[in-house]
């Protein structure tokens, strides 16, 4: 299983949107540009960060925003922004063990609050990580490359 690209996706236009906010309009067909996948794909991200209140969105051809101060997003509210995960749950059974075998019939008690405590430490780490510290980092590495 693997997380979706979305979430990735959100976290470059948030880059974007802040290192470009001056210089550009920033719209899906531009962020589009940057990331490499069409603007429907980032006209459906923005609408769930937009959704969760994450971003401003201009009627027409007005660009996108960051609706609060970047240290005041983090990467958990992007990743649950975005349905990361189906479910909120980042690790999914397959259906039908074997309830005849001694392991199928066990496997939850034997895996599931280890992979509750995978999650939850995963989720402190996005918790701890805002979009102030993508946008320092951007700055740091694209640096005057605009």
């Amino acid at each position: 299983m693997q997380i979706s690209s979305r979430f990735s996706i959100a976290i470059h236009m948030f880059a974007c949107m802040e290192y470009f906010k001056n210089d550009y309009k920033i719209t899906s067909e531009f962020i589009a540009s940057s990331v490499g996948v069409n603007p429907v794909i980032i006209r459906k991200i923005t609408s769930q960060l937009r959704d969760a209140g994450l971003v401003n969105v201009a009627r027409g051809t007005g660009g996108v925003s960051l609706a609060k101060e970047s240290e005041d997003i983090t990467l958990l509210d992007v990743f649950n922004a975005v349905d990361s995960v189906e479910d909120g749950k980042l690790f999914s059974f397959h259906e039908t063990p074997n309830v005849n075998c001694p392991v199928g019939r066990n496997i939850h008690l034997i895996m599931d609050d280890k992979l509750e405590r995978v999650q939850d430490a995963m989720e402190i780490e996005l918790k701890a990580i805002t979009i102030a510290d993508v946008i320092r980092d951007t700055e740091k590495y694209a640096g005057n490359d605009k």
